[in-house]
């Protein structure tokens, strides 16, 4: 018994050292929507390349949010990859009706390529600005992102700006998974302290990648990221490997995408590369987090349950203080529900069941189903990039 309350102890110092540190973090992210960088003399040409497959729901009414942009250079690159649902002939009666947008059709996937990532090289080989902005077909911005990022970019002389989106859901435990992700995502890649010359972080997110045309050619480029199921994160990574400056920031208010529709389509949305991600599909690797996991999420509860020579409550209590001042540094930094963030745990739980989905599909198919494309799991492993 002793042996257990001390092992308790411990996970809930863990869990308020978590929690306090992510409350620190939380106070260093900046959101888009409060930049208030100066107007060049003259704006870049700015190329938005979309990579589209069978997104013909979605990508209408995501493209015209780009379209009411008032940025003055701007050219549009939608790349159809493959589709079978109509996106291919929306593209171009959507190219047809407005000059800005130049559209690009994929027949066939070259040997060794993620299908995502090809369409990403197709259209930066047939984009012509200064600057691109990889985003998807089911991403919002409100009018004026794109000046704020791009004067952002040349205040600072930043070459790579990520900007996380406010990723809205249909139910609270959607959102608390969400949050969850979020949390994960921002542990992983450390991305607050993206900028920082000291420090090995680096972020991406495929929503909003901005990059400076000549330092992603300097670059390796995309063919080094060609089965990277990770790839936007992976882009960071490439990115840093060439002495990319980047910045971080929150979309609140000017990015934002319906991630998923229910918990049941964000099951079926992260199961190509959660296994991947979190555990770089190492079944000894993923065994270890998930017990860390638990063990960590639930050692509050236990303290709080455990009889003993001394009291564990404190710690318990400690814990859920840590706790609610990380939710409500998050809630006031980048201005989302309280409730959801009160959650996390859960969610991480939640987030813990998905990845070991991820890895028994995965294992039980010896690779993945992207997109109606198959990979197998040696190629995968072979052509991993990010490793967080």
């Amino acid at each position: 018994m002793m042996v257990l309350s001390v092992l308790v102890a411990l996970g809930c110092v863990a869990f308020c050292l978590r929690f306090l540190r992510q409350a620190h973090d939380a106070g260093k992210l900046q959101l888009l929507a409060d930049v208030d960088a100066p107007a060049p003399p003259t704006w870049p040409r700015l190329s938005v390349v979309i990579a589209a497959c069978n997104e013909v729901a979605t990508l209408e009414q995501a493209l015209a949010t780009v379209l009411a942009d008032d940025y003055p250079a701007l050219e549009i690159v939608l790349v159809d990859d493959r589709s079978s649902d109509g996106t291919g002939a929306l593209i171009d009666r959507m190219a047809a009706s407005d000059p800005r947008i130049r559209p690009v059709h994929i027949e066939q996937l070259p040997a060794g390529w993620l299908g995502k990532v090809n369409a990403l090289e197709r259209g930066v080989r047939d984009a012509t600005g200064e600057y691109l902005l990889f985003t998807d077909a089911d991403v919002h911005f409100r009018p004026g992102a794109l000046r704020r990022a791009i004067a952002l970019c040349l205040q600072r002389a930043v070459d790579h700006l990520v900007v996380l989106p406010d990723a809205r859901s249909g139910t609270l435990l959607e959102e608390v998974a969400i949050n969850a992700m979020g949390a994960v995502y921002l542990r992983r890649t450390r991305a607050v302290h993206v900028g920082d010359p000291r420090a090995r972080a680096c972020a991406g997110v495929g929503a909003f990648n901005l990059v400076r045309r000549d330092t992603l050619l300097a670059s390796e480029g995309l063919a080094w990221l060609r089965m990277e199921v990770l790839d936007d994160v992976g882009l960071g990574v490439l990115l840093r490997r060439a002495g990319a400056r980047s910045a971080f920031l929150i979309g609140t208010d000017t990015v934002s995408l319906t991630w998923y529709a229910s918990l049941r389509d964000m099951a079926g949305g992260v199961e190509k590369n959660l296994f991947g991600w979190l555990a770089r599909y190492d079944l000894f690797r993923l065994g270890a987090s998930i017990l860390g996991t638990l063990a960590l999420l639930l050692a509050p509860v236990v303290a709080a349950l455990l009889p003993g020579p001394a009291p564990l409550w404190p710690g318990s209590v400690l814990a859920g203080l840590s706790l609610m001042l990380s939710a409500l540094v998050v809630a006031r930094r980048t201005r989302r529900r309280l409730l959801p963030l009160l959650m996390q745990p859960l969610g991480e739980l939640i987030i813990a069941a998905l990845t070991v989905r991820s890895a028994v599909q995965c294992l039980r198919r010896d690779g993945i189903v992207w997109r109606g494309t198959a990979y197998p799991l040696t190629a995968l492993r072979a052509g991993q990039r990010v490793r967080l």
